[in-house]
């Protein structure tokens, strides 16, 4: 088993092992992985194992919480001498000038860029194929790894990296873990700076990480957010839990396997001491066919209207774009609607500290060309299988991802833990009993797939 980024970071700050032993052993995982998952849109091979050069070579390498640690940054910001193409021939292949502040502030701390990761075109749908390919989960490379940030989850997934940068506008980091068995957070507004003119999706997008440890994940947020105590994961004291397993769109069903791992968790939060109830929040009806739906496509108009060539999209997110600047003429989004839903989940939140649901309400859809298959069978297919997430960014609240064991079929199974503003360290601290709880029990908490 490969070195987690806790372990790897410590190792060369120790001098146990050297930045670039740490970037080669990627490199080389990458080489046998990328055939299978095509997870990666750039493998920075030399320039990374340079960067691994000049980490070994540092002053201050003992004190770099990220020391020599391998990172894949997702292909929507930008990263200095790299094109940024958001999964589209549309954008612009000149390399960027400079890194997008996330990325600076994972090189500040040590980490290593190994490459960027694919993602779906403009990152819009919870699958990851695009004209450069369909990218395929480790788990099972017949399904999918999930999206937007479905190349990182992949990568992570299949042990080429320990932790990954994802963003989230809908679930892109939350479904993604989900499909691949890993952590992922997406943090409540404002916490990680994300200035970006695309991809922000009408202040729902969020910069987070997928990892494939507690500990991970809450050391490369508190990088990313620069607030270094949220990697001292504590414990979380008795609380009141939420058990919603409904999903939030009307006649959607859950799958077993997923209502199951919610229920499990659900017990061992309980037998930890918290105060576990069976609670739904007061989803309307339209939350997510009206009110998700004008933010959805009318962030993504904004952000087709900022491309090279918006022409050399591809379809079905022609008509993506094309659908939210009809909405937007109409006066889309409609804020009262957002605040109407920000009110039902303050209210749900006066007697719950955390809401616990399954983070999928089916398994990972089948890896294919889904950009070909027009626009209403992608949405359909999102819909369907990936409810549970996108209401936590229309509010702007912090939610994320845990593994909770496998499905008859061997496939990773996930629950979804939500809080209120601020709660960050709340939701790592009950992740790390889950985790923790879920080992002392003998229950699988496989970090990759077999693939790795």
């Amino acid at each position: 088993m490969e070195l987690t980024a806790v372990e790897t970071a410590a190792a060369v700050r120790a001098g146990s092992l050297t930045a670039r032993e740490a970037t080669d052993r990627a490199l080389q995982r990458i080489a046998r992985s990328q055939a299978v998952t095509n997870a990666w849109q750039v493998v920075r091979t030399e320039a990374a194992l340079a960067e691994a050069d000049a980490i070994d070579q540092h002053p201050e390498r003992s004190t770099l919480p990220l020391a020599g640690v391998p990172v894949a940054i997702k292909d929507t910001v930008p990263v200095a001498g790299e094109p940024l193409r958001d999964g589209s021939l549309a954008t612009d292949p000149t390399p960027r000038d400079a890194d997008h502040e996330v990325v600076r502030r994972l090189r500040a701390a040590g980490a290593v860029v190994v490459g960027l990761t694919r993602v779906p075109e403009l990152c819009v749908w919870g699958v990851t194929d695009s004209r450069f390919g369909i990218t395929r989960n480790p788990w099972d490379p017949d399904r999918t790894p999930g999206g937007s940030s479905g190349g990182s989850a992949a990568a992570v997934a299949a042990g080429d990296v320990p932790i990954a940068h994802g963003n989230d506008g809908m679930g892109s980091i939350r479904i993604p873990a989900a499909c691949c068995g890993l952590v992922g957070m997406k943090p409540g507004s404002g916490v990680v700076p994300s200035d970006d003119r695309t991809s922000h999706w009408n202040g729902m997008s969020e910069h987070g990480p997928l990892a494939t440890t507690v500990a991970d994940a809450a050391l490369m947020l508190a990088v990313l957010a620069g607030r270094p105590e949220l990697a001292e994961v504590g414990a979380p004291g008795a609380l009141r839990v939420a058990l919603s397993t409904r999903a939030p769109a009307p006649m959607t069903p859950v799958a077993a396997p997923w209502r199951e791992a919610a229920e499990r968790v659900a017990d061992l939060l309980r037998d930890a001491g918290h105060r576990v109830t069976d609670q739904t929040p007061r989803y309307s009806a339209t939350l997510l066919t009206t009110t998700g739906m004008a933010l959805w496509t009318t962030g993504t108009a904004e952000e087709a209207d900022l491309l090279a060539d918006p022409g050399s999209l591809e379809k079905r997110n022609r008509r993506h774009a094309a659908i939210g600047r009809a909405l937007a003429r109409r006066g889309h989004p409609k804020p009262k609607r957002r605040e109407a839903w920000r009110a039902r989940a303050e209210a749900f939140f006066d007697d719950v500290d955390v809401l616990l649901t399954p983070a999928l309400a089916q398994p990972p859809v089948k890896a294919q060309a889904w950009s070909s298959r027009g626009w209403l069978r992608s949405v359909a297919a999102n819909a369907r299988f990936a409810p549970f997430a996108a209401p936590w960014n229309i509010v702007g609240w912090p939610a994320m991802t845990v593994p909770a064991g496998l499905d008859p079929e061997g496939r990773p199974v996930a629950v979804q833990l939500v809080g209120r503003p601020g709660t960050e360290a709340r939701l790592l601290a009950v992740a790390a009993q889950i985790e923790a709880g879920q080992l002392e029990a003998g229950q699988p908490w496989p970090r990759t797939a077999p693939l790795a």
